[in-house]
Parts: structure tokens; C-alpha cells; sequence
């Protein structure tokens, strides 16, 4: 039996990448302990098994709520003994290697975005630099390295000199639905309009504020926002001040069991990343394969890595998001071509038999537990 320990700062709860890793690798008999951190909720610390979601502070100080999260790590990792230890971010890399190598074992590093060149973090230079010296100091020390796209892995291995890479993306385990949420009328919209589904973290550059303006010009259309994040408030009164609050609705965030649910429920799924850091221009983002899995037709921005995957199953389109005009147009279009949105619905039902984690982690296994 292969012990495992994975490292991470976020709630291995609400993470899906974190959650299917843990339950394949528990299903093929390994001892996975995990090692994740909240702050987000009221929650108090959490322990279910092997898995721990230990409860940060960050309301008062940055400098103080990594000192906290680095102290527990440390002193959680101290207490496991494992075959291979997985640094689940940037953030936990650095102890993640020292306690590997500490004991002869192995490391892998699952840089699951070009952290140096996060949108976020485009403004702050000095964070930007400290976060690429941590992560040029240790990449090199790891065993492994997973991404999460093809392109990444090109633009990781290029950019560090190194060629051990493996791809694993963030594809949703293969389910039905279980209930019907029934959108329109948990949101009184009427039976004739159509929704547009965005899910994911409320963040700048993920084309919702090009949504919410195009929606003014679409009156048969609502907007659902199924996620939570720090610009919830401007895009809400965003809607507000151009008049279309009633029909742009923020629905919170939904468990991962629950999430396709609700998604089935929509006409369009929107994954509109927009080009703001070399992190988003390479996106191949959980919500791609999300809409897929509930057989809804996508609407993605161009970006490389999405527009392959629609293209390649004709699963949407893959649009260029420069200006709101053009968004307006894609959706009204889109929308109005009822024989190309059926066309879309089944050729992502047929996708879905491919893009998902059961057929994604088997081809990868090996190479990770061998």
C-alpha cells in the first residue's frame, strides 16, 4: 500500500482536481492523507478521516495568515510518513520538498496554474517575482511536475528547462443528474426566456461584465451566476446601473455533487476568459468540461487551449471577446439557431464519454504511482 500525503492551500472539500485525485487514488489502494486550509467560510476546523481542512484567519493581516498557514503545514507534515508527497500549489511546494527529501521519498508538484503570471497578481510586481524565485528554487527538486493543459506543460518546460512534466486536466467525474433545480422558476424566470450559465469564482477578466452589459440588448435572456468571489458586488451593481438587476441573478456557489444539477438547467454555459495574464491566455478551466458533461453547448472565448477543445468536438463556439458588441451578437445568434444548439447539445454528450477523470486518470496512472 502507497502512502500519499497531499498539500494544500484550499479546502480539499471544495476542490475538484483535490477530490477526485484523493478518491482515485484511495481506490486504487493507496493511504491518501490531505493537508488543506479555509478561510473563506465560518467553518471551524474539519477532519474527516485522513482528509483536514484547517481553519486560517485572513481578515487582518497577509504577512500573519501565511505565517499561521506555514506553521500548521509545517508541523502536519512533520507528523506523516509518506511514499509520495504532492504539492498541490506554489504555496505548499517548498515544505512539501524539504520533507520529502528529508526522507528519501518522492515529490510532485501539481502546478496547476503559471502562478508567477496569475491575472491577480499583474500589479504586483514584487509578489510576482517572490512567488517565480520560490517556484525556479524548487521545481527543479521535484520528481514530477503535473499541469493541467498541454500548453502549460510546453510553456513549464520551457520557460524552468526541465522535461519532467505530465498532464492531467481538470476533467468532472462521468454523473447524471440526480434533481431538478428548476432555474426558472427558483428565479421566476419565465418559461419562454432563455439562461446563460456562468459558474466559477466571481474574479475580474472571466468576461462577466461583458455578459451582464450584453444582457441589456438581449430582453428574452437572463444571466445565472453560480459562484461566489471578491467582484461579486461591482458586477451586481453593475446590473444594477444599467438596468438589468432583474434578470442577472447571483445564485452562490453550489457543492461539486450538486453543481451538475443545476448546470443541465441552462441554454449556454460561458467560459469567457479574457486575455489580462499569460495564466488565463493558456485556461483550459473546470467549467469547459463542466457544460460538456451536462451536454450544454459552450460559449468560450478564443484562447488557445479552449477554443481546441470546441473546435475539436464541436461542442460551441470559441468567439473573439474584444468588444461587447460581439458578445451580444454570439449569444443572440447562438441562441436563436435552435438546430446548431441541438447539434452542440449532442456532440458534448458524446465528448463527455472521453473528456472525463475516469479515462483521465487511467492513462495517467502509471506514471503516477509507478
Amino acid at each position: 500500500m502507497k502512502k500519499i500525503c497531499i498539500a494544500f492551500l484550499g479546502n480539499a472539500f471544495n476542490d475538484t482536481r483535490v477530490t477526485n485525485l484523493t478518491n482515485s487514488l484511495i481506490q486504487d489502494s493507496c493511504k491518501v492523507n490531505v493537508i488543506s486550509f479555509d478561510w473563506t467560510s465560518d467553518s471551524t476546523e474539519d477532519i474527516l478521516g485522513d482528509i483536514s481542512v484547517y481553519k486560517l484567519d485572513k481578515s487582518t493581516s497577509s504577512i500573519k495568515f501565511y505565517l499561521s498557514f506555514l506553521s500548521i503545514l509545517r508541523r502536519s507534515l512533520s507528523k506523516v510518513k509518506a511514499d509520495i508527497y504532492i504539492a498541490e500549489d506554489v504555496y505548499t511546494l517548498p515544505l512539501a520538498v524539504f520533507f520529502a527529501k528529508l526522507r528519501g521519498k518522492k515529490v510532485y508538484y501539481n502546478c496547476r496554474e503559471l502562478y508567477p503570471f496569475l491575472a491577480g497578481l499583474r500589479n504586483k510586481r514584487v509578489v510576482q517575482n517572490i512567488i517565480k524565485f520560490v517556484e525556479r528554487s524548487f521545481i527543479k527538486r521535484v520528481d514530477l511536475v503535473l499541469t493541467t493543459g498541454e500548453m502549460d506543460a510546453q510553456f513549464i518546460q520551457h520557460y524552468y528547462k526541465i522535461t519532467n512534466t505530465l498532464v492531467i486536466r481538470n476533467l468532472p467525474i462521468i454523473k447524471q443528474p440526480s434533481r431538478k433545480v428548476a432555474l426558472k422558476q427558483k428565479f421566476g424566470i419565465p418559461a419562454e426566456h432563455k439562461i446563460l450559465l456562468y459558474q466559477g469564482v466571481i474574479f475580474e477578466g472571466r468576461g462577466i461584465d461583458k455578459v451582464i452589459i450584453a444582457i441589456k440588448y438581449l430582453p428574452n435572456v437572463h444571466l445565472i451566476l453560480l459562484g461566489d468571489g471578491v467582484k461579486k458586488s461591482a458586477y451586481q451593481k453593475l446590473a444594477d446601473d444599467i438596468g438589468v438587476s432583474l434578470r442577472v441573478h447571483f445564485a452562490g456557489t453550489a457543492s461539486q455533487d450538486d453543481l451538475i444539477n443545476y448546470t443541465v438547467e441552462a441554454e449556454i454555459g460561458l467560459a469567457l476568459i479574457e486575455n489580462i495574464s499569460l495564466s488565463y491566455y493558456y485556461a483550459l478551466p473546470n467549467k469547459l468540461f463542466e457544460y460538456i458533461a451536462a451536454g450544454v453547448p459552450v460559449l468560450s472565448s478564443n484562447l488557445p487551449q479552449m477554443k481546441l477543445i470546441v473546435d475539436k468536438y464541436k461542442v460551441g463556439r470559441a468567439i473573439n471577446i474584444d468588444s461587447n458588441e460581439t458578445v451580444a451578437k454570439e449569444i443572440k445568434s447562438m441562441l436563436e439557431d435552435g438546430e446548431e444548439l441541438e447539434t452542440f447539445k449532442q456532440n458534448a454528450k458524446t465528448a463527455a464519454a472521453e473528456l472525463n477523470w475516469d479515462v483521465e486518470y487511467s492513462s495517467v496512472r502509471s506514471k503516477l504511482l509507478g
